[in-house]
């Protein structure tokens, strides 16, 4: 099995949203890019959050799009054993600091588990932080095909009511 490493998080001060992911697959290591599997759902999703078409725009503007609506992305697993990109296959995973990042987000309010292995591994660590809510979402990813990109899209547009400046 190969170790694979999560990104650097990509959250400042002005985060108010943090989106955790389990851990990121082969297209996104192979890319360095967050979400880069053409069929993940991620960027279409998250677009129906801040009203904006993400999926159309290049890397560098969807990172600034999340980055001034206020939200973050990270993931739950630091470094795992993992063959391909299915989290049933994640061996040894050594959990990310999410405690010591959230410290440094001041305007936090909602952490969102992109996923079942994201929201098991996360809540395990925040489940105890005072004033902090936490959100499971459906899976963005392909492999999770239980509910459409809509039904999906109906369950993350709960994130627009965490990123409006007087919510």
């Amino acid at each position: 099995m190969t170790v694979k490493r999560a990104f650097a998080p990509l959250a400042d001060d002005r985060t108010r949203v943090l989106v955790l992911g389990s851990l990121p697959g082969d297209a996104s290591l192979k890319a360095a890019e967050y979400y880069a599997h053409p069929q993940n759902g991620f960027w279409r999703l998250i677009g129906v959050a801040i009203g904006r078409d993400l999926h159309a725009m290049a890397y560098p503007d969807r990172v600034e799009a999340l980055r001034v609506s206020g939200i973050g992305l990270w993931d739950v697993i630091a470094s795992a054993e993992r063959t391909g990109s299915l989290d049933a296959a994640i061996r040894s995973p050594e959990a990310a600091d999410l405690r010591g990042l959230i410290a440094g987000l001041p305007s936090l309010r909602v952490v969102a588990f992109n996923g079942a292995t994201a929201a098991k591994g996360g809540r395990k660590v925040l489940a105890d932080v005072e004033g902090l809510t936490l959100i499971d979402l459906p899976s963005s990813s392909p492999a999770h095909a239980s509910r459409t990109l809509t039904e999906k899209a109906e369950r993350w547009a709960i994130l627009k009511d965490f990123l409006a400046e007087d919510a």
